[in-house]
């Protein structure tokens, strides 16, 4: 089973490049970020023209999250029902595999803009309510993937040298991801020895991607059941070179169910 996720920026203006994408490479799951689109223009018909089923939630000009699947999904839960929020930043949903269900959660993480901001405090209170939102649902799935674009880089060698800025890289986020690490999770991606200088996000800015002065914020967590089973993580550029490209480029583990 192949659980992907990619933060698009604008599913309108990238909806060929996810096509493509899928086109080549047929996961069974793709957790989708910032859509920016109000739900009743999400594209269902495309992805169902290409044997996919879909589960949306939208909002005009900004968030946005979707999860395209090959099996219709179940159980599907549209935002944190521990958080208020009228951003659209979580979709879950349930997959049938041999071994059991699997509960897969997509997040679109809010990006804090600066510390001494009030977005910074909303993105504080934001993951606070994404544990422990966590923490019952693998009381429910011991099988759970957790995938999306954090905004987090949870390590140094997360992140180019050349970064600048505290934001994304600060003590007080990255306490935010271990604690989710700490309530049964793991980062696929580090359960397999990776090129170092390994990011997932570029800024469109200063031919950062062509410098490959990026971050890893893109993560796929999987439970500690799931460890035993995982074959492959691995972040995927080729994206990043389209024409009119995601900053973003999608992230992929495998599973052995």
């Amino acid at each position: 089973m192949k659980i992907a996720s990619w933060n698009v920026n604008s599913l309108s203006v990238r909806l060929e490049q996810v096509v493509e994408w899928l086109s080549h490479h047929p996961v069974d799951v793709l957790c989708l970020q910032e859509i920016k689109m109000e739900t009743h223009k999400f594209p269902e018909d495309t992805f169902k023209s290409i044997g996919y089923h879909a589960v949306w939630s939208g909002q005009k000009t900004y968030n946005g999250v979707a999860i395209i699947s090959k099996q219709k999904a179940e159980q599907v839960q549209i935002n944190n029902p521990l958080f208020e929020d009228e951003q659209q930043r979580l979709i879950a949903a349930d997959f049938t595999t041999q071994q059991g269900k699997i509960r897969v959660i997509g997040v679109y993480c809010p990006n804090g803009s600066s510390l001494e901001s009030n977005k910074f405090i909303y993105k504080m209170a934001w993951f606070d309510a994404l544990n422990t939102y966590i923490k019952d649902q693998l009381t429910h799935y011991p099988q759970l993937v957790l995938t999306g674009d954090f905004n987090i880089a949870p390590e140094d060698r997360d992140v180019h040298a050349k970064y600048s800025g505290d934001i994304l890289v600060s003590p007080q986020e990255r306490a935010q991801f271990t604690h989710l690490l700490n309530l049964g999770l793991k980062d696929s991606f580090r359960l397999f020895e990776q090129e170092e200088k390994s990011f997932s996000w570029w800024d469109y800015r200063q031919f950062a991607f062509k410098r490959n002065a990026g971050v890893r914020i893109d993560h796929l967590l999987i439970s500690d059941t799931l460890i035993d089973k995982c074959i492959a993580s691995t972040i995927d550029k080729t994206p990043r070179t389209n024409e009119r490209p995601s900053d973003h480029t999608p992230v992929i583990v495998e599973l052995a169910i």
